[in-house]
């Protein structure tokens, strides 16, 4: 074992713990998957022969090796999950939504910070490729001042999903809270706190009980503008990141290949991943007249889950700043949850 490894607990190993937290903590030398939480079928072996899969939370929060615990579990048990494991003194790495409301977070910060320990945000998507190329084109200043951003996230799934904990009302479920939190965690990456919102949801498919169908449109103080959409039922899906500027313009659809390639199997280390195809590339237009505009294709940074990884490694060993600020998670926690 590698010295001052952080040795790591993850309380469920559904899709998120398989694809998004499993396979960095093995390979990144700085961690050892210790643990999981398999209630019912136990599989975490087949891949990792050596790591404790444990049949209640209660059990591995016990474990006095582990120091770092993941919170993937369903949206509604992140808050209680996140104060036993602080309680349990551990550090807490926690999926997003990060509470159902900004005073359920305010409460888990203050806790770790009573307890001498980390609570840190799982937003894996401000690596996606696309968003970071998005990023990169803002921060150039190549097409000028931002007027209006959009940003969607649209999917095709008309039919009541297996899981029960998105599909029912209860804290924190719905599509603005699972996808519209993505996308809100990069507007505020860019620009900030927002000086106003409006907000709506609906619900379009049959039998469903919780919104499928989000909007959320932010004013800042700079008079940028930022569109956010989020959809279950979007046939043909449109640009995913579209920004107009006083100088020019940037389309491009949301092409990051992480999730895909990890669900594949590979892992991150290997080569070629996080790399788009070449035939993704992002649409620039620089206006330099007002008749003449030059259009470019722009190659997609690649794309780096692993970068919330080393975060969470240089904050808990070396004290250094987290990527995603409390105030950033208190924002967006006001705008997600209901309105009183």
């Amino acid at each position: 074992m590698i010295n001052n490894q952080i040795i790591t607990g993850i309380l469920s190993y559904g899709m998120s713990g398989r694809v998004f937290h499993a396979p960095f903590i093995e390979v990144n030398p700085n961690f050892k998957f210790h643990a999981v939480v398999e209630r019912h079928h136990k599989s975490a072996h087949e891949k990792y022969p050596n790591v404790i899969s444990y049949d209640r939370v209660e059990d591995l929060l016990n474990d006095p090796a582990i120091e770092l615990v993941i919170v993937n579990t369903p949206n509604d048990t992140h808050v209680a999950y996140a104060e036993q494991a602080l309680l349990a003194g551990k550090h807490v790495l926690i999926e997003k939504p990060f509470a159902p409301t900004a005073q359920e977070a305010a409460r888990l910060y203050q806790l770790a910070e009573e307890q001498g320990k980390h609570i840190l945000p799982y937003h894996n998507r401000r690596f996606d490729s696309d968003f970071m190329s998005l990023k990169e084109v803002v921060e150039s200043n190549e097409i000028g001042r931002p007027i209006e951003l959009h940003l969607r996230f649209d999917r095709y799934k008309p039919g009541i999903g297996a899981k029960v904990f998105k599909e029912t009302k209860r804290a924190a479920s719905g599509i603005l809270y699972d996808l519209g939190s993505h996308l809100l965690d990069q507007a505020i990456s860019l620009f900030g706190k927002p000086k106003s919102i409006t907000k709506l949801k609906s619900t379009f498919r049959e039998k469903s009980v919780v919104d499928d169908y989000g909007h959320v449109m932010l004013n800042y103080p700079s008079g940028v503008n930022v569109f956010i959409t989020v959809s279950l039922l979007v046939a043909d899906p449109q640009a995913s990141f579209v920004l107009h500027a006083t100088k020019g313009s940037y389309l491009k659809h949301r092409s990051d290949v992480q999730e895909a390639q990890l669900l594949e199997g590979m892992l991150p280390n290997m080569p070629g991943y996080g790399e788009e195809a070449m035939d993704r590339e992002g649409v620039l237009t620089v206006a330099h007249t007002e008749d003449i505009r030059e259009k470019q294709l722009l190659p997609s940074l690649k794309g780096d889950y692993m970068k919330v990884f080393d975060a969470v490694y240089q904050t808990i060993r070396h004290g250094l700043p987290y990527y995603v600020r409390k105030e950033e998670i208190i924002w967006q926690l006001e705008i997600l949850e209901p309105t009183k």
